[in-house]
């Protein structure tokens, strides 16, 4: 399970960067993603379907990443505490870079836990649990 899960993630990063540059695969953005999902942030819990809602969804988010300036997303470390046989949590820490008009470009580290499942060889994320992005973004002057 860990080396397939960390191809994942390896995938994850790619595609984070080509989304960033404009090139959302939507293929590419179901496949990361189990049919259902859900997500804890201090705002509150979540729940969605990889659906075209989703999507929508994500194709604004990066528009919005990019109109704050975000360069680049890029992962750290992957660190795996399985569950069970077809389950973990994948502790992922990223550093993301960001753009600030008249001012050096900031790196903010942080860190995201996701729930992976394992199904027929192809792991999927089924839920992430996260920080408050905006306060952190607040903090180092982004946005």
């Amino acid at each position: 399970m860990e080396s397939s899960v960390r191809r994942l993630f390896e995938r994850y990063e790619r595609f984070f960067m080509r989304a960033l540059g404009g090139d959302l695969d939507p293929a590419e953005a179901e496949a990361l993603y189990a049919s259902e999902f859900i997500a804890a942030t201090p705002a509150g819990v979540m729940g969605g379907r990889n659906d075209e809602t989703f999507r929508e969804a994500m194709a604004k988010g990066y528009e919005h990443y990019r109109a704050i300036g975000t360069k680049a997303m890029a992962i750290r470390r992957v660190r795996l505490s399985p569950i069970d046989e077809l389950h973990c949590v994948a502790h992922v820490a990223w550093t993301a870079t960001y753009e600030r008009a008249g001012r050096e470009d900031v790196a903010i580290d942080f860190d995201v836990h996701y729930l992976v499942q394992t199904l027929d060889g192809e792991p999927k994320v089924f839920g992430w649990v996260s920080g408050d992005e905006q306060a952190l973004l607040k903090q180092h002057g982004v946005g």
